[in-house]
């Protein structure tokens, strides 16, 4: 017998019913005296003894049989073996059966999974950003590439902001409508824009675990970026070294001509010529530096940096220019300030652009403040998670309220003149701007005329800082007269 015994109530009822018509027959014959009372209760007995074996038996089998469909059914990997237990022969030949039907469906089973698990190494093998769309355009799964693209952790309310976007969900309703392959092209503003090619290719007959739609993703963002690189650094460039390049060049004329005898005017000359070369070094070197942030900006950093070595680091390499500008520098830096995902380099040309923007436009003889704490300011409408703020302020003229939100164009200045005569280029803040946009943070410009700027960097940290210290004064180094 196989399976468990059935209840009583069961077995009984299933009794009656086989042998209830032999018993019965019996009876009549005994109560009529056609039979000797004995050997007739005997046989009798013996009737329903039979009747209810043959019962339990019966029943015993169904049910095992109905245990191992169940199974089979279930997808379990170990199926018993109905045809080698003990049965009725009218059901040994249906236990066969369903033993060979287990078998099939076990296999097949299995090679459904085999099929799903190798769709799956497939897809997340590709190198271009996949997602696999169930006929109710619910997102099944991405692939570490998409995963990638989307910010590294392709989070359910990232993909479902991406399946949102108009022009993207009508190229899948139309590819679900038509069964062709469809095409779009999209711009996600956060947290940096960027530029992808999609293409919505329907699948006839679907995946083994019911994709109907692939989205191909194409990162188009650094295709654009060279674009508009190239176009941006000739218009920049020819129009920033305009005057540098006119003065050189009178500068060259007078020294051939009039001044060709005269050695104080050579001197003098060839001064200033050195400072416009200067000035062009450093413009096109921020023009190429710019150029660089912006085809990564899209792409957030991998690694790790610690604010507050950093900033020491470019305090310390600044000082003969504090020196020069008789400015002093309070510091109120922790131990460590760990920030990831951060690039050390951009970070430090962060803190070095600050600084030298303070410096130069900050009272000649003032003090600079450069600060690292947790948190955000109050007016900063920074993220939730943890985080670390660069502060550096200075006491300078200040800026006028209208004006900060122009600060971080490219060469846009408050005072032309001014900003000239400190050797600035006009894309320091430009710099800043991208660099800390790559890195998910925040930019805050606080400052007010007559009381100086202040300008807040929060950068997301990786850890807790320690407590920032009080300030450190760092004392002019170098001479003090101002050149």
């Amino acid at each position: 017998m196989i399976g468990p015994r059935p209840p009583p109530g069961r077995w009984l009822r299933a009794a009656a019913l086989t042998g209830g018509v032999p018993a019965l027959g019996m009876l009549a014959l005994l109560l009529l005296d056609l039979v000797r009372p004995w050997p007739g209760v005997l046989v009798l007995g013996l009737a329903l003894l039979a009747a209810v074996a043959l019962a339990r038996l019966w029943l015993g089998n169904l049910g095992g049989l109905a245990a191992g469909l169940r199974r089979a059914a279930g997808g379990e990997d170990s199926l018993p073996r109905l045809d080698e237990q003990r049965l009725l022969p009218a059901v040994r030949e249906v236990a066969e059966g369903a033993t060979r039907l287990a078998r099939t469906l076990q296999e097949r089973s299995a090679l459904v999974e085999q099929l799903r698990r190798a769709d799956a190494a497939i897809i997340e093998a590709l190198p271009d950003p996949l997602l696999v769309l169930a006929d109710d355009r619910r997102a099944l799964r991405t692939n570490a590439a998409a995963r990638v693209l989307l910010g590294g952790g392709a989070r359910p309310a990232d993909v479902a902001a991406l399946l949102r976007h108009p022009l993207l969900a009508e190229a899948v309703d139309r590819a679900l409508a038509e069964g062709r392959r469809q095409e779009a092209d999209i711009v996600l503003p956060v947290p940096v824009a960027r530029e992808l090619a999609a293409q919505v290719i329907p699948l006839d007959p679907p995946l083994a675990d019911g994709g109907r739609l692939i989205v191909v993703l194409g990162d188009r963002t650094r295709d654009r970026a060279v674009e508009r690189m190239r176009a941006d650094f000739v218009a920049n460039a020819s129009h920033e070294l305009r005057t540098p390049l006119a003065s050189l060049i009178g500068f060259i004329e007078t020294l051939r001509g009039p001044a060709r005898d005269d050695p104080a005017a050579q001197e003098r000359f060839l001064g200033i010529m050195a400072e416009q070369s200067e000035r062009m070094r450093r413009l096109v070197d921020d023009l190429l530096s710019l150029s660089r942030i912006e085809l990564t900006e899209h792409q957030p950093p991998t690694g790790q940096a610690d604010l507050a070595a950093i900033a020491r680091a470019e305090a310390d390499a600044l000082a003969p220019l504090l020196a020069r500008r008789r400015s002093t520098l309070e510091c109120a830096l922790p131990d460590a300030a760990p920030v990831a995902p951060a690039e050390p380099e951009q970070i430090a040309q962060v803190v070095r652009n600050l600084l030298d923007n303070a410096i130069r436009h900050g009272r000649e003889g003032g003090r600079i403040h450069l600060a690292v704490r947790r948190g955000a300011p109050e007016a900063m409408r920074a993220p939730a998670a943890p985080g670390l703020t660069l502060t550096v302020g200075d006491d300078g003229p200040g800026i006028p309220r209208e004006e900060i939100p122009r600060l971080t164009e490219r060469f846009y200045r408050v005072d032309r003149g001014r900003s000239r005569a400190a050797g600035g280029t006009g894309l320091g803040l430009a710099i800043v701007k991208h660099i800390v946009n790559r890195h998910r943070g925040r930019l805050l410009i606080e400052s007010e005329p007559g009381a100086g700027a202040r300008f807040h960097v929060w950068l997301p940290a990786s850890e807790e800082a320690g407590e920032a210290g009080g300030p450190v004064a760092i004392a002019p180094r170098g001479p003090t007269s101002a050149p």
